[in-house]
C-alpha cells in the first residue's frame, strides 16, 4: 500500500477510519494546531495509525481529521494503549484541554472509484 499522498489512494479493506471533529476553544486554534502537529500526530505514527486527512474550519473554530488502523490488534485496542502509554500520558503541553467538544465517528466508504476500488476521493 503507499502512503495516503501516494496514487492512487486506495483505503485497505481491513482498515478501520474514525472521522474526528473538534471544536477548539476560541483563540486557540494556532496553539492547537503546533501541540497536534508537533506531539499528537507523530505519536498517532508511532503507534501505526495513519492520519487520512486534516482540516480546519476556521470560521467555527472547528479541526476535522480522520485516522485509520489496519493493525491486528483493532483500532479500539490501539486507541486504548494510545492514550494509556506513557508518551501520551506525559505529553506537555498537552492539546487535549484546548478542545471544548469532540465528536467521533467510525466511518465507511460511500462511493467507489473508476477503478471500482473503494476510494475516499470520489
Amino acid at each position: 500500500m503507499k502512503p495516503w499522498h501516494g496514487a492512487p489512494y486506495r483505503i485497505l479493506v481491513d482498515a478501520v477510519l474514525q472521522l474526528r471533529m473538534y471544536t477548539i476553544r476560541e483563540g486557540k486554534m494556532a496553539e492547537w494546531l503546533d501541540g497536534w502537529t508537533r506531539r499528537v500526530l507523530p505519536l498517532r505514527r508511532k503507534f501505526g495509525f495513519r492520519i487520512d486527512g486534516a482540516w480546519v474550519v476556521p470560521d467555527a473554530n472547528r479541526f476535522i481529521w480522520i485516522l485509520s488502523y489496519d493493525g491486528p490488534d483493532g483500532f479500539e485496542a490501539r486507541d486504548a494503549a494510545y492514550y494509556d502509554s506513557p508518551d501520551r500520558k506525559t505529553m506537555t503541553p498537552d492539546p487535549a484541554p484546548l478542545i471544548e467538544n469532540a465528536e467521533n465517528w467510525f466511518v465507511t466508504a460511500a462511493i467507489k472509484d473508476t477503478r471500482g476500488e473503494s476510494s475516499v476521493y470520489g
